[in-house]
């Protein structure tokens, strides 16, 4: 964690200092809907996974290359995470994991114009890497009018024996939208890489995924 934060501020610093050289330095914040790809040799068992709604929020920087392509990169916080709803021997259970990461973005980032409107269509791909901090896992099952609830904080490492999930998490986003003057709305896609399973006997693997 450590190594993380000093990473952080080290970039924050990066933001900050190099605003002098035109580069475009911004605020962003939306939506997240993450769920995870998890299964083993025998199952997957994230089909009946359901969306964990979220949200990111953070700082970007833009960095114009040539033309009308761009190098946009930044700090964010991000939620993550999956839901899950099953029934068990007539025990209803529900279970929700919320990871929140900081989530550092490096994407090449393409634009053009619409025409006279000042309108620019815009798409964007590259890596992520992200460092989670902190993450809560709660469960609740329910059976015959008893209800019973537990909830825990997530364990971050690589130990097999004592943790549940690994601190970094490496993969790919893309995303498009429209800039209209100083103002960016777009949608985006993070496919997770990096299996997060600290177990990974039997093939068994967990990685992020958001929509």
């Amino acid at each position: 964690m450590k190594n993380a934060s000093r990473f952080s501020l080290l970039l924050l610093a990066c933001l900050f200092g190099f605003q002098a050289l035109a580069q475009n330095v911004g605020i962003r914040a939306g939506l997240n809907l993450a769920t995870a790809l998890e299964k083993d040799e025998d199952e997957t068992y994230s089909d009946n996974y359901k969306l964990n709604p979220g949200f990111h929020a953070g700082v970007t920087m833009n960095v114009p290359l040539q033309d009308a392509l761009s190098l946009e990169t930044g700090l964010f916080v991000t939620k993550k995470g999956v839901k899950y709803e099953d029934n068990f021997f007539g025990a209803n259970v529900k279970a929700t994991v919320n990871l929140y990461y900081l989530d550092i973005p490096v994407t090449l980032k393409a634009t053009t114009s619409l025409g006279e409107s000042g309108a620019r269509f815009f798409g964007a791909f590259g890596p992520y890497f992200d460092f989670g901090f902190s993450g809560t896992a709660k469960a609740t099952a329910e059976f015959q009018g008893m209800k019973e609830t537990e909830k825990e904080d997530v364990k971050w490492g690589n130990d097999e024996n004592n943790d549940d999930i690994k601190r970094t998490d490496v993969g790919l986003t893309i995303g498009a939208g429209l800039e209209i003057e100083s103002v960016q709305v777009g949608i985006a896609y993070a496919l997770g890489l990096s299996n997060n399973s600290p177990y990974t006997d039997f093939g068994t693997v967990s990685k992020n995924r958001i929509d």
